[in-house]
């Protein structure tokens, strides 16, 4: 008997072939697919903080998770002001950022912690303990003035009683790009 193999059963072998090869291809990738969202990330968070803004920073985090500050800047005194946002805020944190500062101060209650670090330092909370225990969506701003004094704002907010120092410089950090939004869950 002469098997001989028609164009027909060559083309039908060919495409399932590189079908085949498709599917093996693609199959790491189909099994990651059943959700777009990255895994939480528990226990302490280490934020670093670089002049003007937030590295590294995560989508989501576990409730209960703590935030830590590292300032890399050799010049500037930064902090991280983590704000829970009302559940019916649909604002994304790069709108809000852009609001007059009345209606952004309108957001401070609702600060769960404050961390401040002077530069090439680690931080220190300054309101909260850095925990993070309510699930929601989050600002982290850092509202000091840029230029400020490290020394100069340190002393101010030893001696501000929990209101914000009163220091001379620029605009605040987040008009230099200095916020970041994260989920807790």
């Amino acid at each position: 008997m002469n098997h001989t193999t028609s164009p027909a059963t060559t083309i039908s072998r060919g495409r399932a072939a590189a079908m085949m090869t498709a599917a093996l291809a693609l199959s790491p990738l189909l099994g990651a697919c059943g959700s777009d969202e990255p895994d939480a990330v528990s226990g302490p968070i280490e934020l670093t903080a670089i002049d003007y803004t937030f590295v590294d920073v995560p989508e989501r985090v576990t409730a209960g998770a703590t935030l830590t500050l590292q300032n890399d800047s050799d010049k500037e005194v930064h902090e991280v002001v983590a704000i829970r946002l009302p559940d019916d805020e649909d604002r994304s944190v790069e709108e809000l950022v852009q609001l007059p500062p009345d209606q952004l101060a309108g957001f401070f209650p609702f600060v769960e912690t404050v961390l401040v670090a002077p530069p090439g330092e680690s931080g220190f909370a300054v309101e909260g303990t850095g925990a993070l225990t309510e699930p929601g969506r989050y600002a982290l701003i850092c509202v000091i003035p840029t230029g400020a004094d490290p020394q100069e704002y340190l002393t101010a907010a030893a001696e501000a009683e929990g209101g914000p120092p009163d220091v001379a410089g620029g605009p605040p950090h987040i008009v230099e790009g200095m916020f970041a939004e994260l989920v807790v869950e």
